[in-house]
């Protein structure tokens, strides 16, 4: 049984909001639609990130992806779109999220975006 793709992101409570630690997703069968032909790319999605107050629900993560299977979108719109959305939602202290398209027209695209909290600093770069 197949869910339906949506675009709403849902959070729940950091349980340890007082410590910095990260969490690392990695989404392998990431795809979207090329704007300009219609054809698919592929890519592997890296998330990382270090929580505030909310963390990703994973269920919710995984159907806002499928989102962008019958969605046209250059491979750095999609990355920053992404990234856009994650922070919005969970207002991280930290993320970093890589797309590493597949080789297309023997061109490889590999897309990094970042986000920094404004005032944070990692408690490694305090010691």
């Amino acid at each position: 049984m197949s869910k339906q793709a949506v675009k709403t992101l849902e959070t729940f409570p950091n349980p340890n909001p007082e410590r910095d630690y990260t969490i690392n997703f990695e989404i392998p069968e990431f795809s979207c639609l090329c704007p300009k032909t219609g054809q698919p790319d592929f890519a592997v999605l890296e998330i990382e990130y270090i929580p505030d107050n909310l963390c990703v629900e994973l269920k919710s993560l995984k159907l806002y992806i499928w989102s962008y299977r019958d969605h046209g979108a250059f491979h750095e719109a999609v990355t920053n779109k992404i990234l856009d959305d994650l922070v919005a939602t969970i207002s991280p202290r930290f993320m970093n999220i890589s797309a590493d398209f597949n080789v297309r027209g023997g061109i490889h695209t590999n897309v990094t975006a970042e986000y920094i909290m404004s005032g944070w600093s990692s408690n490694t770069e305090n010691s």
